[in-house]
């Protein structure tokens, strides 16, 4: 009878209908999921000043920084407006103290600045163990490093104070937007067993980086690569083009189960047909083809019913909200770069209204009293957070990025200390929907339990 009792309870926790002395889980009462994945901001460069958030006054020893030896910085170099030519932007005063700092004294948020570099190799170097202490000394923009802007009263922190604000979330994977994404719907990284000389990095014996390159020695993708389906970035050799992968993703869960989904993308049509401008933006510096994880999966390959039937334009999602269609029960939102926060491609005041305004049309839509609404990072952009990511493996975690929840659910007004990872996101989704996890890290990741509360007065 024990036995079966504990049977019955753990069936019940597959499913999300978990019951504890805290409140009721009773993820059924979600009808609809929508993930809003924006882009390279670290939690401290939007949130760190966040009432009630472990932010900037908790750094400590964190902010200082050392070179590549060890050895102690005594000032910030200027930052590059364009970190490639080595460009300085004449905005920031020069050797500005090693510290944490307030972007808007020179650049205001509805101006962009210079990018920083945020790939595998060089993510780990910063982390340093733990420390957090290398950020300028790895990065090719230092002086824009430890800037921060205080998101607290942008469009987006309006909406974490009204909801619910996650300061311990960190994203999947050491580095960039094409692992991250990869590692957002698959939780395992890509595999390029061929992959030509030129794309491969090299270690020393001690597995320091030697030479940078967008695929590891033993023939897995960590650095931007192009899918050999469309769309991709036009002219690109066929030999670097990544074959497409086949393991399981989120995607090939939700449709074992019949459970209605889509990925949509801004300028995603445009960039299909090739369009070098079009309504949506795509374009050159627009329409980011690595931001498409789908895409880069044998069972979304050109030509495939699934393709056609799950990976859309957001022009979709709009005309869905407008009433023309039904709301997907799971639905992943990329936008353009214009739009999606990324630094020296889009303005944060521009990424975050955006961002807002589409929260708002969802709450505002017959979707709205039964929706969950996460606003997350793929990654932390090569900028400085003080918090030490928890222990993983070869692949992440890396570094802390803002989560928002957002649903006539959610905690009103609560920051959520809770310790999450991108797979917390798939393991929420599996939990609602009753599915199968894709591998351990999912499987054993924390779900958002504890951003929801279903027994307040405002869900009855």
């Amino acid at each position: 009878m024990k036995r079966l009792v504990w049977m019955v309870l753990g069936l019940l926790c597959s499913l999300g209908g978990r019951a504890f002395a805290e409140g009721t889980w009773d993820y059924g009462k979600i009808k609809h999921i929508v993930v809003i994945y924006q882009e390279n901001w670290s939690f401290d460069g939007l949130y760190g000043k966040f009432p009630g958030a472990e932010g900037l006054d908790k750094a400590g020893d964190a902010i200082k920084q050392v070179d590549l030896k060890g050895r102690p910085l005594d000032h910030l170099p200027q930052p590059y407006v364009n970190e490639k030519k080595k460009e300085v932007d004449a905005r920031f005063p020069k050797d500005m103290p090693v510290k944490p700092y307030d972007l808007s004294q020179y650049v205001p948020v509805t101006a962009t600045t210079g990018d920083l570099v945020h790939r595998y190799y060089q993510e780990q170097v910063q982390i340093d163990g733990g420390k957090m202490d290398k950020f300028v000394a790895g990065s090719n923009n230092g002086g824009l490093v430890m800037s921060y802007f205080d998101a607290t009263q942008l469009p987006e922190g309006k909406l974490a104070a009204q909801y619910t604000l996650c300061d311990h979330y960190f994203h999947e994977a050491f580095g960039g937007s094409f692992l991250n994404h990869i590692f957002f719907v698959a939780m395992a990284p890509p595999v390029f067993p061929d992959a030509p000389d030129s794309l491969k990095a090299q270690l020393d014996a001690d597995g320091n980086m030697v030479k940078d390159g967008a695929v590891s020695p033993d023939g897995y993708g960590i650095n931007t690569l192009q899918s050999v389906n469309q769309p991709h970035e036009p002219d690109t050799p066929q030999d670097q083009l990544i074959p497409s992968q086949t393991m399981p993703t989120i995607g090939d869960r939700l449709s074992d189960k019949k459970i209605s989904w889509a990925w949509y993308s801004g300028g995603y049509d445009d960039a299909l047909e090739g369009k070098e401008e079009g309504e949506n933006g795509a374009g050159e510096g627009e329409f980011a083809y690595h931001h498409q994880p789908f895409v880069y999966f044998k069972n979304y390959a050109d030509g495939t019913k699934a393709k056609k039937i799950h990976l859309k334009d957001e022009r979709d999602l709009n005309a869905i909200l407008d009433g023309k269609g039904k709301l997907p029960q799971v639905s992943f939102v990329k936008f353009i770069s214009l739009d999606d926060e990324h630094p020296r491609d889009s303005d944060v005041m521009r990424g975050q209204q955006h961002t807002a305004d589409l929260v708002n049309k969802i709450l505002a839509s017959t979707y709205g009293k039964d929706c969950a609404i996460l606003i997350t990072y793929d990654e932390h952009g090569g900028r400085w957070d003080h918090v030490a990511p928890p222990k993983g493996d070869k692949w992440g975690p890396g570094s802390r990025v803002p989560l928002i929840v957002i649903s006539p659910f959610a905690k009103k007004g609560f920051v959520d200390h809770t310790t999450y990872t991108t797979a917390s996101i798939l393991k929420f989704i599996e939990n609602r929907f009753g599915l199968e996890s894709l591998n351990t890290r999912d499987g054993q990741a924390a779900n958002l339990d504890h951003a929801f509360d279903f027994d307040t007065s405002a869900t009855k």
